[in-house]
Protein backbone atom coordinates (compact mmCIF):
# COMPACT_ATOMS: atom_id res chain seq x y z
CA UNK A 1 0.00 0.00 0.00
CA UNK A 2 2.82 2.36 0.91
CA UNK A 3 4.45 1.75 -2.48
CA UNK A 4 1.13 2.44 -4.21
CA UNK A 5 0.76 5.77 -2.36
CA UNK A 6 4.32 6.81 -3.16
CA UNK A 7 3.82 5.81 -6.80
CA UNK A 8 0.61 7.82 -7.00
CA UNK A 9 2.30 10.88 -5.48
CA UNK A 10 5.16 10.57 -7.97
CA UNK A 11 2.73 10.28 -10.86
CA UNK A 12 0.88 13.43 -9.76
CA UNK A 13 4.18 15.30 -9.43
CA UNK A 14 5.29 14.24 -12.90
CA UNK A 15 1.92 15.19 -14.38
CA UNK A 16 2.08 18.61 -12.72
CA UNK A 17 5.61 19.16 -14.03
CA UNK A 18 4.44 18.25 -17.51
CA UNK A 19 1.69 20.86 -17.47
CA UNK A 20 2.77 23.81 -19.60
CA UNK A 21 2.28 27.37 -18.47
CA UNK A 22 -0.14 29.32 -20.64
CA UNK A 23 -0.22 32.82 -22.09
CA UNK A 24 -2.36 34.55 -24.69
CA UNK A 25 -1.03 36.35 -27.73
CA UNK A 26 -3.10 38.19 -30.34
CA UNK A 27 -1.71 37.61 -33.83
CA UNK A 28 -2.75 38.73 -37.28
CA UNK A 29 -4.66 36.50 -39.67
CA UNK A 30 -1.85 36.94 -42.18
CA UNK A 31 0.67 35.47 -39.72
CA UNK A 32 -1.66 32.59 -38.88
CA UNK A 33 -2.57 31.89 -42.52
CA UNK A 34 1.11 31.62 -43.40
CA UNK A 35 1.40 28.36 -41.47
CA UNK A 36 4.45 29.58 -39.53
CA UNK A 37 2.65 29.29 -36.19
CA UNK A 38 2.40 25.54 -36.70
CA UNK A 39 6.19 25.43 -36.97
CA UNK A 40 7.00 27.72 -34.04
CA UNK A 41 4.46 26.84 -31.35
CA UNK A 42 5.49 23.19 -30.79
CA UNK A 43 9.13 24.28 -30.47
CA UNK A 44 8.21 27.04 -28.01
CA UNK A 45 6.31 24.52 -25.90
CA UNK A 46 9.20 22.05 -26.04
CA UNK A 47 11.87 24.62 -25.13
CA UNK A 48 9.99 26.82 -22.63
CA UNK A 49 7.17 24.61 -21.37
CA UNK A 50 4.94 27.43 -22.59
CA UNK A 51 1.61 26.91 -24.27
CA UNK A 52 0.92 30.05 -26.35
CA UNK A 53 -2.80 30.47 -27.03
CA UNK A 54 -3.32 32.49 -30.21
CA UNK A 55 -6.18 34.90 -30.76
CA UNK A 56 -6.23 35.29 -34.54
CA UNK A 57 -7.58 38.70 -35.56
CA UNK A 58 -6.63 41.71 -37.64
CA UNK A 59 -4.05 44.17 -36.33
CA UNK A 60 -6.72 46.69 -35.28
CA UNK A 61 -8.55 44.08 -33.19
CA UNK A 62 -5.25 42.72 -31.80
CA UNK A 63 -4.41 46.21 -30.57
CA UNK A 64 -7.83 46.60 -28.99
CA UNK A 65 -7.37 43.27 -27.18
CA UNK A 66 -4.03 44.54 -25.88
CA UNK A 67 -5.56 47.83 -24.76
CA UNK A 68 -8.22 45.90 -22.83
CA UNK A 69 -5.64 43.60 -21.24
CA UNK A 70 -7.29 40.54 -22.77
CA UNK A 71 -3.96 39.18 -24.01
CA UNK A 72 -0.41 39.13 -22.68
CA UNK A 73 1.29 40.21 -25.92
CA UNK A 74 0.55 41.07 -29.53
CA UNK A 75 2.32 40.24 -32.80
CA UNK A 76 1.20 42.70 -35.47
CA UNK A 77 2.31 44.59 -38.59
CA UNK A 78 1.27 48.22 -38.66
CA UNK A 79 4.02 50.44 -37.24
CA UNK A 80 1.92 53.60 -36.98
CA UNK A 81 -0.77 51.78 -35.00
CA UNK A 82 1.88 50.06 -32.87
CA UNK A 83 3.50 53.39 -31.97
CA UNK A 84 0.10 54.80 -30.99
CA UNK A 85 -0.47 51.71 -28.82
CA UNK A 86 2.84 52.31 -27.05
CA UNK A 87 2.23 56.06 -26.70
CA UNK A 88 -1.00 55.22 -24.87
CA UNK A 89 0.94 53.23 -22.30
CA UNK A 90 -0.57 49.94 -23.44
CA UNK A 91 2.67 48.13 -24.22
CA UNK A 92 6.10 48.00 -22.63
CA UNK A 93 8.17 48.14 -25.83
CA UNK A 94 8.19 47.14 -29.50
CA UNK A 95 10.56 44.44 -30.80
CA UNK A 96 10.87 43.79 -34.52
CA UNK A 97 10.98 40.06 -35.28
CA UNK A 98 10.69 39.40 -39.02
CA UNK A 99 9.43 40.79 -42.29
CA UNK A 100 8.09 39.86 -45.68
CA UNK A 101 6.31 41.96 -48.30
CA UNK A 102 2.91 42.72 -49.75
CA UNK A 103 2.11 41.61 -53.28
CA UNK A 104 -0.63 42.32 -55.81
CA UNK A 105 -2.59 39.27 -56.90
CA UNK A 106 -5.03 39.17 -59.78
CA UNK A 107 -6.45 37.29 -62.76
CA UNK A 108 -3.70 35.75 -64.87
CA UNK A 109 -5.21 37.48 -67.90
CA UNK A 110 -4.50 40.81 -66.10
CA UNK A 111 -6.90 43.01 -68.06
CA UNK A 112 -5.82 46.05 -66.00
CA UNK A 113 -2.15 45.58 -66.91
CA UNK A 114 -0.93 45.50 -63.30
CA UNK A 115 2.09 43.36 -64.19
CA UNK A 116 3.44 46.18 -66.37
CA UNK A 117 3.35 48.75 -63.56
CA UNK A 118 6.48 50.64 -62.55
CA UNK A 119 5.48 50.84 -58.89
CA UNK A 120 2.67 50.08 -56.45
CA UNK A 121 0.94 53.44 -57.06
CA UNK A 122 0.81 52.79 -60.80
CA UNK A 123 -0.58 49.28 -60.18
CA UNK A 124 -3.46 50.69 -58.15
CA UNK A 125 -4.06 53.47 -60.67
CA UNK A 126 -4.37 50.86 -63.42
CA UNK A 127 -6.89 48.85 -61.39
CA UNK A 128 -8.96 51.94 -60.63
CA UNK A 129 -8.72 53.19 -64.21
CA UNK A 130 -10.03 49.87 -65.53
CA UNK A 131 -12.59 49.63 -62.69
CA UNK A 132 -11.47 46.01 -62.36
CA UNK A 133 -12.97 44.14 -59.43
CA UNK A 134 -10.75 44.59 -56.39
CA UNK A 135 -11.28 42.79 -53.07
CA UNK A 136 -10.26 44.72 -49.95
CA UNK A 137 -9.90 43.17 -46.51
CA UNK A 138 -11.95 46.07 -45.12
CA UNK A 139 -11.33 44.87 -41.57
CA UNK A 140 -8.97 47.43 -39.97
CA UNK A 141 -6.14 44.88 -40.19
CA UNK A 142 -2.52 45.78 -40.84
CA UNK A 143 -2.99 44.70 -44.45
CA UNK A 144 -6.10 46.85 -44.79
CA UNK A 145 -4.37 49.86 -43.22
CA UNK A 146 -1.48 49.44 -45.66
CA UNK A 147 -3.81 49.12 -48.63
CA UNK A 148 -5.61 52.36 -47.71
CA UNK A 149 -2.27 54.15 -47.32
CA UNK A 150 -1.22 52.95 -50.79
CA UNK A 151 -4.45 54.15 -52.41
CA UNK A 152 -3.88 57.52 -50.75
CA UNK A 153 -0.28 57.63 -52.01
CA UNK A 154 -1.61 56.89 -55.50
CA UNK A 155 -3.91 59.93 -55.25
CA UNK A 156 -7.07 57.84 -54.99
CA UNK A 157 -9.84 57.63 -52.38
CA UNK A 158 -11.64 54.28 -51.91
CA UNK A 159 -14.70 55.98 -50.39
CA UNK A 160 -15.46 57.35 -53.85
CA UNK A 161 -15.05 54.06 -55.71
CA UNK A 162 -17.91 52.26 -57.43
CA UNK A 163 -19.11 48.73 -56.81
CA UNK A 164 -15.98 47.30 -58.43
CA UNK A 165 -14.31 47.89 -55.04
CA UNK A 166 -15.48 45.13 -52.67
CA UNK A 167 -14.63 45.54 -48.98
CA UNK A 168 -15.38 42.16 -47.42
CA UNK A 169 -14.55 42.73 -43.73
CA UNK A 170 -12.69 39.44 -43.46
CA UNK A 171 -9.31 37.89 -42.74
CA UNK A 172 -6.64 37.27 -45.37
CA UNK A 173 -7.63 33.70 -46.17
CA UNK A 174 -11.32 34.53 -46.55
CA UNK A 175 -10.52 37.60 -48.65
CA UNK A 176 -8.29 35.55 -50.95
CA UNK A 177 -11.07 32.99 -51.31
CA UNK A 178 -13.45 35.78 -52.29
CA UNK A 179 -10.98 37.12 -54.86
CA UNK A 180 -10.48 33.63 -56.29
CA UNK A 181 -14.24 33.19 -56.62
CA UNK A 182 -14.66 36.56 -58.33
CA UNK A 183 -11.48 36.44 -60.45
CA UNK A 184 -10.58 39.73 -58.80
CA UNK A 185 -7.49 41.73 -57.86
CA UNK A 186 -6.37 41.80 -54.23
CA UNK A 187 -3.38 42.85 -52.12
CA UNK A 188 -1.98 40.11 -49.91
CA UNK A 189 1.05 39.51 -47.77
CA UNK A 190 3.38 37.13 -49.62
CA UNK A 191 3.27 34.43 -46.93
CA UNK A 192 -0.52 34.10 -46.97
CA UNK A 193 -0.52 33.96 -50.77
CA UNK A 194 2.11 31.24 -50.93
CA UNK A 195 0.27 29.13 -48.35
CA UNK A 196 -3.14 29.71 -49.99
CA UNK A 197 -4.49 26.55 -51.58
CA UNK A 198 -7.42 27.84 -53.65
CA UNK A 199 -5.54 30.00 -56.16
CA UNK A 200 -7.99 29.24 -59.00
CA UNK A 201 -7.18 31.58 -61.92
CA UNK A 202 -5.17 34.06 -59.86
CA UNK A 203 -1.45 34.76 -60.00
CA UNK A 204 1.12 37.05 -58.42
CA UNK A 205 1.28 40.04 -60.77
CA UNK A 206 3.32 42.71 -59.01
CA UNK A 207 5.88 42.88 -56.18
CA UNK A 208 9.18 44.47 -55.35
CA UNK A 209 8.32 48.11 -54.67
CA UNK A 210 10.06 49.09 -51.38
CA UNK A 211 6.79 50.61 -50.13
CA UNK A 212 5.38 47.06 -49.94
CA UNK A 213 7.78 46.13 -47.10
CA UNK A 214 5.87 44.38 -44.29
CA UNK A 215 7.45 44.35 -40.81
CA UNK A 216 6.08 42.21 -37.95
CA UNK A 217 6.68 43.35 -34.37
CA UNK A 218 6.12 41.85 -30.93
CA UNK A 219 4.77 44.00 -28.08
CA UNK A 220 4.19 42.77 -24.49
CA UNK A 221 1.11 44.30 -22.86
CA UNK A 222 1.98 46.73 -20.06
CA UNK A 223 1.56 45.06 -16.62
CA UNK A 224 1.46 48.49 -14.95
CA UNK A 225 -1.83 49.11 -16.75
CA UNK A 226 -3.16 45.55 -16.48
CA UNK A 227 -1.74 43.85 -13.39
CA UNK A 228 -3.09 40.43 -14.34
CA UNK A 229 -1.15 40.05 -17.58
CA UNK A 230 1.65 37.49 -17.61
CA UNK A 231 4.56 39.78 -18.38
CA UNK A 232 7.13 37.27 -17.19
CA UNK A 233 5.90 34.70 -19.70
CA UNK A 234 5.64 37.35 -22.42
CA UNK A 235 9.29 38.24 -21.84
CA UNK A 236 10.30 34.56 -21.95
CA UNK A 237 8.52 34.26 -25.28
CA UNK A 238 10.25 37.37 -26.61
CA UNK A 239 13.61 35.91 -25.66
CA UNK A 240 12.79 32.79 -27.64
CA UNK A 241 11.46 34.73 -30.66
CA UNK A 242 14.75 36.61 -31.03
CA UNK A 243 16.93 33.53 -30.47
CA UNK A 244 19.17 31.75 -32.98
CA UNK A 245 16.74 28.83 -33.01
CA UNK A 246 13.82 31.08 -33.95
CA UNK A 247 15.99 32.68 -36.64
CA UNK A 248 16.75 29.29 -38.15
CA UNK A 249 13.10 28.20 -38.09
CA UNK A 250 11.76 31.48 -39.51
CA UNK A 251 14.34 31.79 -42.28
CA UNK A 252 14.05 28.09 -43.07
CA UNK A 253 10.27 28.11 -43.50
CA UNK A 254 9.56 27.73 -47.21
CA UNK A 255 6.72 26.71 -49.49
CA UNK A 256 7.65 25.37 -52.91
CA UNK A 257 11.18 26.62 -52.33
CA UNK A 258 10.09 30.20 -51.60
CA UNK A 259 10.95 31.92 -48.33
CA UNK A 260 7.92 33.35 -46.51
CA UNK A 261 9.60 35.45 -43.81
CA UNK A 262 13.01 36.95 -43.11
CA UNK A 263 14.17 37.16 -39.48
CA UNK A 264 15.52 40.63 -38.59
CA UNK A 265 15.40 40.82 -34.78
CA UNK A 266 18.34 42.62 -33.19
Amino acid sequence: MKRLIIGAIASVALASAALAEEMKMAVTTSFHNSGLAEILLPEIKKDLGLDVQLLVVGTGQAIRLGEAGDVDAILVHSKKAEEKFLAGGNGTHRREIMYNDFVFIGPKGDAAGVADSEDAAAALQRIAGAEAIFVSRGDDSGTHKKELALWNAAGLEPNGFGDWYRAVGAGMGAALNTAAGMDAYIMSDRASWLNFGNKAGLGLLFAGDPVLFNQYAYIPVNPEKHGHVKNGLAMQLEGWLVSDKAKKLINGYRINGETLFVFNAE
